[in-house]
């Protein structure tokens, strides 16, 4: 239990060290982004007002599609590329990247190049 604790620690950690210098205003609202082991989270999120202006899912179903697992890098690129086009649709089109504290690679670099291709800029 102390390693899982532990290992807990350091990822909270991480997220506190990104969240100090990024912060999400409403010119640009700061794309977080949430990976567990089944499924991945992404919000636009305007910190100033504590809202979150656009999400998207891989539960979803319209999201989901076909997709048989919710938790790879197939389901990263199809929530990054309709978190883009319902932020568009939103008006955002500049964000700050929020990688929750995991390292930029795998499902968080598919995510955001998704995003990117689709239509966002940061």
């Amino acid at each position: 239990m102390n390693r899982e604790k532990a290992k807990a620690q350091r990822l909270q950690r991480r997220k506190w060290r990104v969240r100090k210098n990024v912060f999400g205003s409403a010119e640009r609202p700061r794309l977080s982004v949430f990976r567990s082991d089944k499924h991945v989270t992404c919000q636009i999120i305007n910190d100033y007002e504590g809202k979150t202006l656009v999400s998207a899912t891989s539960i979803e179903k319209e999201v989901r599609g076909d997709l048989a697992n919710g938790g790879n890098i197939a389901a990263a690129k199809t929530v990054g590329k309709t978190v883009a086009e319902r932020a568009k649709a939103a008006g955002i089109t500049q964000v700050v990247f929020d990688r929750g504290g995991r390292s930029y690679h795998g499902r968080i670099k598919a995510l955001a190049d998704a995003a990117r291709e689709a239509g966002l800029k940061f």
